[in-house]
């Protein structure tokens, strides 16, 4: 018997399951309660691929996301102690590793090779994808012909991890075949001793203090690409990603959100899982919801691909994107516009 209630189980073949994370099959391992009492959800554990991936769920942090589990808990404490001599896991927290802010600079120079920032330029235009990409800090990686460096930097400035994905230039799509093109920037550069706590993305910009800044709401959504393409299309939000339906979707992470008005925009298969984070957010929050527009708009056939907010969003060519196409069919329009100093006239913004 191990010498602590919470655990991790013991390999046997078939205990392993898909990590809820990064998908990968047998590589996800569960806590258990060595006394039976509670039984944690599946989320609840570390994915091998620590790396990569990254995901570890403890029972300390579940027990700090459900406190109404944790408070059945220490109704039965003292009849736990009587029957059993099990300790609880002595949870330390350990120091926080951060990376240098030069490398996120260096990072910024290479967009022309990056594949995610040429579709952006097709979706909204050059001098737009380079101003998002810019906010937010996103960077080019040597790897995979240029991929995509998601930087996230907290509050304070302080740079927690760099995730790395690699995108279709044609497309916008992740790219998963023949393999997952996803790394982080700390594996690839052979950090030593590097304890990742992973933030937000875009939450550094919770730290702007100017007047226009200051008054936005925050919009929540899981995927780093879906908060560039609605911060373009939608610029009355401050938009973040949790980097994943669980990512760093914790009450620890939450807590730069304090006194903020936040709104949820969850991927279509993860709307109840959202709902039920809600007390998390609320209590920490000036206002917290959970939207259900996507819900309410959404086919059977888009709830079961699991489609985003950024998904109905560039469900309509843009003028760019129509543009792009154009030169793509007769790239002497491409000269003619060079030649002639032309651009492309946005209606909206002319009205």
């Amino acid at each position: 018997m191990s010498e602590y209630r919470f655990h991790l189980q013991k390999y046997r073949p078939g205990s392993k399951t898909a990590c809820p994370e990064c998908g990968r099959k047998a590589c996800f391992t569960r806590y258990i309660d060595e006394a039976g009492e509670i039984s944690f959800p599946g989320n609840v554990g570390i994915c091998d691929h620590i790396n990569i991936c990254g995901y570890h769920y403890t029972p300390k942090e579940y027990f700090r996301d459900n406190p109404t589990v944790k408070e059945r808990l220490d109704g039965h404490e003292r009849n736990l102690r009587a029957r059993s001599a099990v300790k609880t896991v002595p949870e330390q927290e350990p120091q926080i590793s951060f990376l240098p802010f030069d490398w996120v600079e260096q990072s910024m120079r290479r967009y022309d090779i990056n594949p995610l920032f040429r579709y952006f330029t097709r979706v909204a235009g050059k001098e737009d994808a380079d101003s998002l990409f810019r906010l937010y800090r996103v960077g080019t990686s040597r790897m995979w012909g240029g991929a995509t460096v998601f930087w996230q930097i907290d509050a304070k400035g302080n740079v927690r991890a760099g995730k790395i994905m690699g995108y279709d230039a044609a497309t916008g799509h992740r790219i998963k075949e023949p393999f997952n093109q996803v790394s982080w920037v700390h594996s690839v550069r052979k950090v030593q001793d590097f304890r990742m706590k992973q933030c937000l993305f875009g939450e550094h910009l919770l730290s702007d203090n100017s007047a226009a800044m200051s008054v936005k709401p925050v919009a929540i959504v899981e995927s780093e690409k879906t908060v560039l393409v609605a911060a373009h299309f939608i610029p009355d939000f401050i938009w973040l990603a949790t980097g994943g339906m669980h990512g760093c979707f914790n009450s620890e992470a939450m807590q730069a959100l304090c006194g903020r008005e936040v709104i949820l925009f969850p991927d279509l298969k993860a709307t109840e899982e959202w709902r039920r984070r809600l007390p998390m957010l609320k209590a920490v929050c000036r206002h917290a919801t959970c939207s259900d527009l996507l819900e309410k708009m959404a086919t059977n056939g888009q709830r079961s691909q699991g489609l985003d907010i950024a998904d109905f969003l560039l469900m309509e060519d843009t003028p760019q994107m129509l543009l792009a196409r154009m030169i793509e069919r007769n790239p002497v329009l491409q000269t003619f516009i060079d030649t002639f100093g032309l651009e492309l006239v946005d209606a909206g913004r002319a009205e």
